[in-house]
């Protein structure tokens, strides 16, 4: 059975995608057998790994509606053992037109069901609508990636509020995973205070690894690569090859 993380906060510009790209290439690296679900219409961990939004024949809008698609939809990518089903705008069509789909909220839980991988990694879009609802209602786990800035905590109660009432109506397996610091930035002492911040809430639930403001890190998906493609001695590179372990034990 694939572990099925949805990596998520409401608030754009965190390193979400960031963090659903480098994870899954270390994880990958690892030898784990990996599958990145682009389920964001920016279509940004599908151009970070390399893809042409709009080339895509097969994308995370079509397995919505069309499951038995799903074989066409997944792409391999330059890293092996990782796997994208990539997106474009055309997603986010999908939030009005699944309004009165039956069983709405879980078309992508009924899509994925039976691929055999080991992770199943969701980049879910920065928003709590039907989108977010189906990523939350398909995962077993919850990864929140937290920018270490003065509104980090600004919207969580929320966002845990979300997870709370998937829970308890659609999807009783989902637990919080963790929370990751990312865009941390050692030289201020903002940083190391969300940091405590988030400790003082989360305790255990918050990973040990932090990500680093990193320039090879924020450059890496102009390239179309990973980090670990780009520069894998960088900080960044090494952050996220240790919040791979991290997962791994936790999983």
């Amino acid at each position: 059975m694939s572990n099925i993380i949805a990596i998520l906060n409401q608030k754009g510009g965190v390193g979400k995608t960031t963090t659903a790209i480098n994870l899954g290439s270390y994880l990958a690296k690892a030898g784990k057998k990996i599958l990145v679900v682009d389920f964001d219409p920016q279509g940004n961990a599908t151009s970070g790994l390399g893809l042409a939004k709009e080339a895509a024949e097969t994308t995370s809008y079509d397995i919505l509606f069309r499951p038995g698609e799903i074989a066409t939809a997944i792409v391999e990518t330059e890293v092996p053992n990782l796997n994208i089903i990539p997106t474009n705008a055309g997603l986010a069509a999908a939030e009005v037109e699944l309004v009165n789909k039956p069983e709405r909220e879980l078309l992508l839980r009924k899509a994925i069901a039976g691929l055999d991988y080991d992770y199943i990694l969701i980049d879910c879009p920065p928003a709590l609508g039907l989108l977010t609802v189906n990523a939350l209602s398909a995962a077993n786990a919850l990864l929140i990636p937290v920018q270490a800035e003065y509104y980090a905590l600004e919207g969580l109660s929320q966002l845990l509020s979300v997870m709370q009432r998937v829970r308890q109506g659609l999807n009783t397996s989902l637990e919080l995973m963790g929370v990751v610091v990312t865009m941390y930035d050692s030289r201020t002492s903002l940083s190391e205070q969300v940091y405590s911040e988030l400790k003082k809430h989360f305790g255990d639930k918050l990973f040990k690894t932090i990500i680093p403001r990193n320039v090879r890190l924020a450059e890496a998906p102009s390239y179309g690569k990973p980090v670990s493609e780009h520069d894998k001695w960088s900080k960044g590179a090494r952050a996220y090859k240790q919040l791979a372990k991290e997962v791994m034990n936790r999983g």
